[in-house]
């Protein structure tokens, strides 16, 4: 009988030789096989991906054991129907400077990449991640480069990752460059978890208050509202008393609508942060916020001196460094910016004056920057700002949250006194009222 076996499509994301993004759909019978098709039309892919099938007539007999089925010589067909990408469980940061510096060591000790890649499979205690080092395996076993297998898992190795693997691998130093990737990759996940660790204590606090007066508003002031209407006989309360008691009551019988404003408000945050115009103002916003504007900032300094140095430190070329740095910013903002340096290089001029036009970047980091421009170290000057900035974060963070604590216990202090304040009032006029 005729049916029809599929033969994979695949979309492809690439790079020519001139450095420019290409994009299309070609037929291949596997991913490797994909890659070497790519590698022959002379481009250099960052992404492939399964996205269709094209039928091809083949003959298949019509006794053919079904999926599951026990066939003819009684041998079980397991068919085994792997967890979709969205179901694996994701690699942690940790986890993949683990992987990254275990691999340098073995390069470094002369073990073959592929050899490499089967130790850490077998050992790797994350299933998510011994999943991903296993398609690593057959995609390098497949004829792929080391840089084009980590390509097809975008999720977990990004193209700061990616492209720093393919310089080690042009270069021959892809143990040098794995150990590079090792520190940047613990050095910001140490900043990460710093900042994280210090908002820990002040989000409690913030919860705590915010729960001790939704129980204030929702539970102990529409008692005393209706003492009052009692007592009072119609007299007007004071002014901050029916502030309050407006609020309480808006909480009590407009709960839903309450929620639903809230919930509104984040969601129109949200949409209008997939704008390009509106993710640059909260961005914006969020490096001139009074408190936390100054850590940002520190935090986007970091970011983008360390990702810079580190690429060019690993030999790629500073228009492409630039396009990644500018992909892996995080911030709008900070993007821009390096858009314009990256204009600015390519027209052959320096890199400081776009910076120093941007009023983004601090004087002295421009000033630095130029430094490294003309005496041609630029790579270890970015990575000496990149330290700098992660000290200052880390005094940064250590103030922030030392002016944190005494705010929200003012800013606690203030809301629990007025809803004191304004219930002692009334009371006040009703004992003197009975005098």
């Amino acid at each position: 009988m005729d049916t029809v076996c599929a033969m994979p499509k695949y979309k492809y994301t690439a790079a020519d030789a001139q450095g420019k993004e290409k994009s299309g759909v070609l037929d291949a019978a596997s991913k490797p096989a994909a890659l070497v098709k790519l590698r022959e039309l002379g481009l250099h892919p960052s992404a492939v991906e399964e996205v269709a099938a094209t039928a091809v007539p083949r003959r298949v007999q019509s006794s053919a054991p079904r999926a599951g089925a026990r066939g003819s010589s009684g041998m079980n067909v397991n068919l085994s129907i792997p967890l979709p990408k969205f179901l694996r469980r994701r690699v942690k940061r940790k986890q993949l400077a683990t992987f990254t510096r275990q691999l340098a060591t073995l390069i470094d000790a002369r073990v073959p990449l592929l050899r490499a890649l089967q130790i850490l499979q077998k050992q790797e205690q994350s299933t998510g991640l011994r999943e991903i080092i296993g398609e690593l395996c057959e995609a390098v076993e497949g004829g792929s480069t080391f840089a084009e297998a980590l390509s097809q898992h975008p999720k977990v190795f990004d193209k700061l990752f990616i492209n720093m693997v393919k310089a080690g691998e042009i270069g021959g130093v892809l143990q040098v460059t794995l150990n590079r990737l090792t520190e940047f990759v613990e050095k910001a996940e140490k900043i990460k978890t710093r900042v994280k660790g210090a908002m820990i204590y002040p989000i409690v606090v913030l919860v705590m208050a915010l729960g001790i007066t939704g129980v204030l508003m929702v539970l102990i002031i529409p008692k005393f509202t209706e003492i009052f209407k009692e007592l009072l006989a119609g007299k007007e309360m004071p002014a901050i008393t029916q502030f309050v008691i407006a609020i309480s009551n808006t909480l009590v019988h407009r709960f839903p609508l309450v929620i639903g404003g809230i919930v509104a408000a984040i969601m129109l945050v949200k949409l209008v942060g997939r704008t390009k115009f509106g993710r640059y103002q909260l961005d914006k916003l969020m490096l001139s916020a009074p408190i936390f504007g100054a850590l940002s900032m520190r935090v986007s300094v970091s970011r983008f001196t360390r990702t810079l140095g580190t690429l060019l430190s690993s030999g790629v070329q500073i228009l492409q460094a630039l396009t990644i740095v500018r992909e892996t910013a995080g911030n709008e903002v900070i993007a821009r910016a390096v858009q314009a340096v990256h204009d600015s290089i390519k027209e052959g001029e320096s890199m400081a004056a776009p910076l120093e036009a941007s009023h983004v970047f601090p004087s002295m980091v421009v000033s630095m920057i130029a430094v490294g421009e003309e005496t041609g170290r630029l790579p270890d000057m970015l990575v000496k700002i990149a330290d700098t900035y992660d000290t200052e974060v880390d005094a940064a963070v250590d103030g922030l949250t030392s002016i944190i604590e005494p705010v929200l216990i003012i800013v606690l202090a203030v809301v629990v006194g007025t809803i004191v304040i304004a219930m002692f009032m009334p009371l006040v006029s009703i004992i003197s009222n009975l005098k």
